[in-house]
């Protein structure tokens, strides 16, 4: 048990970062933001913003870990995700998410397991909530 909580502290640690960072050929992230609105009892929407983008696969990354990390703070494991769109301006990427949490696996084919997303955050230095 011990492991799994120095690992769950590391991991969080690594998400916290904010700073640009040149991860890949090139590739160099800087994250606009967050931020969280609660819809719906489990219904929740999260928008993100960023420059330095590969494609849009990378807001949507970011918006996922967002979602995840927000997912166990409320003490829930598992989120849906249910809808993203995205839009650039003037270098500016942003995403606007939905998603649903929950404390059991939902049903359906677009099921996250919230603890291994956001450890995959941390080693992709993927900022969350």
């Amino acid at each position: 048990m011990r492991a799994a909580v120095a690992i769950s502290v590391v991991t969080l640690a690594a998400c916290a970062s904010a700073a640009p960072e040149v991860t890949q050929a090139g590739f160099s992230p800087d994250y606009r933001g967050i931020e969280t609105r609660l819809l719906d009892g489990e219904l929740v929407n999260f928008r993100v913003a960023m420059t330095g983008n590969r494609s849009a696969q990378d807001v949507d990354a970011y918006a996922r870990c967002a979602a995840a990390q927000y997912t166990l703070i409320r003490g829930y494991g598992f989120l849906r995700h249910v809808r993203t769109t995205t839009e650039r301006a003037n270098g500016l990427i942003t995403a606007d998410a939905v998603y649903t949490i929950s404390p059991a696996i939902p049903a359906g084919s677009k099921t996250i397991d919230a603890e291994v997303t956001v450890a995959d955050c941390g080693r992709s230095r993927i900022p969350t909530v």
